[in-house]
């Protein structure tokens, strides 16, 4: 069985009034996660295969996934964790500032309702929003956490 990866780019900007930074959420799309808000948001990402560089990979679900190009960089990487599951997830950082509103989202097919027999087609993140590092780790999903707090471990400059 091939080892599951994927990859993904963390944005983050300056706070307005200069407090701090916000970082760049998605909330993930579909009929699970619609009335789910706290742990119902992560960073733009998804999988890719073992021939694919990680970072070429976080680039390209960046605009898979929000419907714009991925900011230029440099990229701070964030290191690799293995969520539960097994999956192995890569996340870089990046400072850019980006409109929520010019967000395209790609979409996904399932069977919905369940065992119904129907396809219909969701977002795969609804919509994206920033957030205060505070407020992020109360919506991001668990496993995602640490992303966030290896961001925040950055020396700035």
């Amino acid at each position: 069985m091939t080892q599951k990866r994927s990859a993904g780019l963390l944005l983050f900007r300056t706070a307005p009034a200069d407090e701090g930074i916000e970082v760049l959420l998605g909330h993930m799309g579909g009929p699970y996660w619609e009335h789910k808000d706290d742990g119902g948001w992560a960073i733009p990402k998804g999988e890719y295969e073992a021939d694919e560089a990680p970072l070429d990979a976080a680039r390209r679900e960046f605009t898979e996934e929000i419907g714009l190009p991925p900011p230029e960089g440099p990229y701070l990487p964030l290191g690799e964790l293995r969520i539960p599951g097994g999956k192995l997830v890569t996340i870089w950082a990046v400072r850019a500032d980006l409109d929520p509103a010019l967000m395209v989202p790609g979409t996904f097919t399932m069977e919905w309702p369940p065992h119904s027999g129907r396809t219909q087609e969701f977002p795969e993140l609804d919509r994206v929003a920033w957030f205060t590092p505070p407020v992020a780790e109360t919506k991001l999903i668990p496993s995602q956490i640490p992303f966030l707090e290896r961001l925040l471990g950055l020396p700035r400059g």
